[in-house]
């Protein structure tokens, strides 16, 4: 049983991970109707501003103290990724108001290409590091229920938490904020969001700039796990499966997409693995995605689109 326990924790605690970055696909879907592949660029993007600027300020500053360093370079690298996203708008996304749905896919994938360039110019091509003060240490709980207790990851355990506060505040900015409203209202009809005065490229400067946000602390949790290197960008791969599973509409969705995602992949490879070889859960995920596919394309939370002729 503990050994389940220790299963069963591990993957609602990656989980979590996986919303966070499905997080970003649903905010800039919900605004633009469009899948975003740049969300992977986005994420790295983000860590390699962390990782470069929690290195620069302590030179540049001659400050002793990692934890201020580190605020100050998550502080610094908000503001290049709210930059990003302002000239994302300005300089793309203004220029497409109103276009086909695919206009826009082409977009972001060229977005995509050119951060993943422009990380490289800046920030270089190196493998790099990011410390947070996440101790890494295993610890053992309900000693007392169980014999020995059930170990957990101290980092995962903080990397759940940080996830989980950033999902509980998107959720509150979706439900109970005008500018959340207003989001919805975009991505149902450009033109009738606009018709009745809801201004289009402020909302999507908004909804950039909180995706933005997302693959900042995204990638600042994955980095201080895995390292800051550019492969960093495939890990929006592992969140497809989590937003066509929760819907591509709906942020409890992603949460609750993520959750299962994250439990189904450890389960699996622990208890079904040995009997198909192993590496289940490479592709529990995408297996488990393209079963909703045919059987609710929407996903759990998804809005069911009717076309009416």
């Amino acid at each position: 049983m503990a050994f389940f326990l220790e299963t069963l924790l591990g993957g609602l605690m990656a989980g979590m991970l996986y919303s966070l970055v499905a997080l970003g696909f649903v905010l800039i879907f919900k605004a633009s109707g469009v899948f975003n592949f740049a969300q992977g660029a986005m994420v790295l993007f983000g860590a390699l501003a962390m990782a470069r600027f929690s290195e620069w300020i302590p030179v540049w500053t001659g400050m002793d103290s990692l934890w201020l360093a580190n605020v100050l370079a998550f502080a610094v690298a908000a503001v290049v990724m709210f930059l990003v996203a302002w000239l994302v708008e300005r300089l793309v996304l203004r220029h497409l108001v109103n276009q086909e749905g695919a206009t826009l896919l082409m977009a972001t994938l060229g977005i995509a290409y050119f951060l993943e360039g422009l990380g490289q110019t800046l920030f270089g091509s190196n493998i790099y590091k990011i410390d947070i003060g996440m101790p890494k240490d295993p610890v053992f709980i309900l000693d007392s229920l169980f014999p020995g207790g059930v170990l957990i990851n101290k980092e995962d355990l903080y990397a759940a938490l940080i996830a989980a506060a950033m999902v509980a505040l998107l959720t509150v900015f979706f439900q109970k904020t005008s500018t959340g409203r207003a989001l919805r209202a975009v991505a149902d009809d450009h033109q009738a969001a606009q018709s009745i005065g809801i201004p289009l490229n402020r909302i999507w400067v908004i909804v950039w700039c909180v995706a933005g946000v997302v693959a900042l602390v995204a990638g600042m949790i994955w980095g201080s796990k895995l390292g800051v290197q550019f492969s960093l960008a495939t890990v929006a791969l592992r969140a497809l499966p989590v937003v066509i599973l929760g819907g591509l509409t709906s942020v409890p969705g992603a949460i609750i997409g993520g959750l299962i995602i994250g439990v189904g992949e450890k389960l699996s490879e622990v208890y079904l693995g040995s009997y198909v070889g192993g590496g289940i859960e490479i592709w529990f995920a995408y297996v488990l995605a393209l079963g909703f596919l045919l059987i609710r394309p929407q996903g759990l939370f998804g809005e069911k689109i009717i076309d009416r002729v």
